[in-house]
């Protein structure tokens, strides 16, 4: 007797907002366990089930790929970022847990060896999303302060502790073995200084 054949089962077709976010979340976890070089389309289309050019289509290039992905990780960390400044003025502890919180999308979050790489390949210009999610996090925290030289200080404050999370995300724990230094010691250092930054009483003006 012939065996009868199963019905096909017909696979729902995904949305490109759809394909896009399964994409990121598979580059995202690329990028975290095998580093900026495992985040390819070929990779990232074996992940999520789909063919080199589907995901080509959708992203457009692995250049446009990184930059998105980039972009996903600097706004989860201005949205974590929120109200810092209100926090800081109630909650003793709030400069560190904001440290922690940078710190983590640099390192954690693999924002700092995406960034360098990005750097290193030439394609500065697929840095923008960071451009945007700085600028955007500047603003709403100098919203959240009443007092005329707030927009100096939260520059210089995001400033200091952007650069100094990338660099400890990218070179820090050579540097710390170097000068033997505990794995937290720039996160502590930081969270000492930023107060200095961001509460009107802050740290004086540079020398003329």
């Amino acid at each position: 007797m012939q065996k009868e054949a199963m019905p096909r089962v017909k696979r729902r077709k995904r949305l490109g907002p759809e394909v896009r976010e399964e994409g990121l979340a598979a580059a995202r976890r690329l990028l975290l366990e095998g580093g900026p070089g495992a985040v390819t389309l070929a990779n990232i289309g074996d992940d999520i089930g789909m063919s080199h050019a589907n995901v080509l289509h959708h992203f457009g290039s692995a250049a446009s790929l990184q930059s998105a992905l980039m972009g996903s990780m600097i706004n989860d960390l201005t949205v974590a970022l929120g109200h810092v400044v209100e926090l800081l003025k109630t909650d003793a502890a709030a400069p560190r847990a904001v440290t922690d919180r940078v710190f983590d999308a640099f390192d954690k979050g693999g924002a700092g060896p995406l960034a360098a790489w990005i750097i290193l390949s030439g394609d500065v210009a697929h840095l923008e999303p960071v451009r945007e999610a700085v600028c955007s996090l500047v603003e709403a925290i100098v919203g959240q302060s009443t007092d005329e030289g707030a927009q100096n200080r939260v520059r210089a404050a995001v400033l200091m502790i952007a650069v100094s999370a990338f660099g400890d995300a990218v070179i820090g724990p050579y540097l710390r073995d170097m000068l033997d230094q505990k794995d937290d010691a720039m996160r502590d250092l930081m969270a000492r200084i930023l107060p200095l930054f961001l509460l009107p009483a802050g740290i004086p003006p540079a020398a003329s």
